[in-house]
């Protein structure tokens, strides 16, 4: 169902019962003011014959009755009139009266059954005198249903006009939309450009500014994805070289210099290895897999398993600092990133201290998060460089790594709400990274 289907239907609904209401109430009051018009007639009518009898001759007080004309009486049409003795004797009424005499009995109004038909009749005592004015109720609801019919055609006609006019006015309040669409299906498939609409309505800026917002977004992943492919060819294609090269080597020498060419091609091997497993976690963490394989651990456990990870047995390479504090609830994320990102950075700490010093690991607590300090004692990072420290193949003169490390880090702290920061001192870099902790 089309939204202006379904906005014409709710709308619609919505306006012709409140309409309706309307109608029924004003039918019902239009009704009532009716009834009440020919009640004050049947007053008017007594009082007027009243008025007539006071100029007549005197009636007889015995007999048939004397038969006047509504004309004499000045009856309106389709109404009866009696005139009748206190003691009940009809003295006199009109040509159209029933053949049953009308009740005078009751004073006021009276709804009476005369020759098997309803009447509503009004009595008037006047002097010795009662006048008695009665139509037929049959006549009564016609005449209601006249003007209840005359009434309610208007007001059909007006829901009918309204109907049309709020399916008009919705197709023309949704033309916005369907101008975004038509400028999205103009667009060219590899078009990321905002689109620019004028006279957009305020309503939908929103979603227009969400779209544009959404081509940037997918812009910068295409850019970062071409930047990726184009960085990963250049930093595979040295490793590849310098094994093709040794195997070159190897291949034409003998003795020594063969076993030391095959061995430079066993490191440029592994280093190609190492780029590749680097290039295949950053995949995955910046993509859509999910890493929760039901496993919890806390921060001295991940701790201890990234440290073996990057030792590799030795781990008198790094110093552990444990507070007797330290909260054992399991960190709210997956444990394999929180032991990737934490490997990575002692591997990056490895890298840059000398092999007579340790590398440092001091955990605590913050309020439900728990902060791991990495510190090394190379020589330190200049304050220019560290805004580069997390871009993909970033490497200053010193580093052997693959460049990869810091930026794996970094995508783990976008994913898993985690907090990084670089301090670097001349004794070496310190790195904080704080995780969050799950509540107890």
């Amino acid at each position: 169902m089309s939204l202006r289907l379904r906005l014409s239907l709710t709308l619609g609904a919505a306006f012709a019962l409140i309409w309706a209401l309307a109608a029924a109430w004003m039918l019902s009051d239009l009704r009532n003011q009716m009834m009440f018009s020919l009640d004050q007639r049947l007053v008017a009518s007594a009082r007027m014959v009243a008025g007539l009898l006071e100029q007549l001759p005197t009636l007889p007080s015995k007999g048939e009755g004397t038969h006047f004309s509504a004309e004499q009486l000045n009856i309106p049409g389709g109404m009866a009139c009696q005139v009748s003795s206190l003691r009940g004797e009809i003295l006199a009424r009109s040509h159209n009266n029933p053949e049953q005499a009308l009740e005078a009995e009751k004073m006021g109004f009276h709804d009476q059954m005369i020759d098997g038909a309803p009447w509503r009749s009004f009595t008037l005592a006047r002097g010795d005198v009662r006048i008695t004015t009665a139509d037929r109720q049959i006549e009564r609801e016609a005449l209601n249903m006249s003007i209840l019919l005359a009434a309610s055609v208007p007001v059909g006609v007006a829901l009918l006009g309204c109907l049309c006019l709020l399916w008009l006015g919705i197709g023309q309040g949704l033309a916005p939309l369907n101008r975004l669409r038509e400028a999205l299906m103009r667009r060219n498939a590899d078009s990321l450009e905002p689109l620019q609409l004028q006279a957009f309505p305020s309503e939908l800026k929103p979603l227009l500014e969400t779209q544009n917002q959404l081509f940037q977004r997918i812009g910068k992943t295409i850019e970062r994805e071409r930047r990726l492919t184009g960085d990963a060819a250049h930093e595979l294609r040295s490793p590849l070289t310098a094994i093709k090269t040794h195997l070159q080597v190897a291949r034409m020498t003998d003795g020594s210099a063969r076993d030391q060419s095959l061995a430079r091609a066993e490191e440029g091997a592994d280093r190609l290895h190492r780029t590749l497993e680097q290039l295949l976690l950053l995949a995955r963490v910046e993509g859509s897999l999910s890493f929760d394989d039901g496993s919890q651990c806390s921060a001295e456990q991940v701790a201890r398993l990234a440290i073996q990870d990057a030792t590799g047995g030795e781990r008198l390479r790094i110093k552990l600092h444990v507070p007797d504090d330290l909260s054992a609830a399991p960190l709210q994320m997956p444990a394999v990133l929180a032991i990737a990102a934490l490997r990575n950075l002692l591997d990056n700490a490895l890298r840059h201290t000398p092999e007579d010093c340790a590398v440092e690991v001091h955990l605590e607590n913050i309020g439900n998060r728990v902060r791991f300090v990495v510190r090394d004692h190379g020589p330190g990072i200049a304050p220019d460089d560290l805004q580069h420290l997390t871009q993909r193949f970033w490497r200053n003169g010193q580093s052997t790594g693959c460049g990869l490390g810091l930026a794996i880090v970094q995508a783990i702290v976008q994913r898993c709400d985690c907090a990084l920061h670089f301090d670097s001192r001349p004794d070496g870099l310190r790195v904080e990274l704080t995780m969050p902790l799950q509540a107890l």
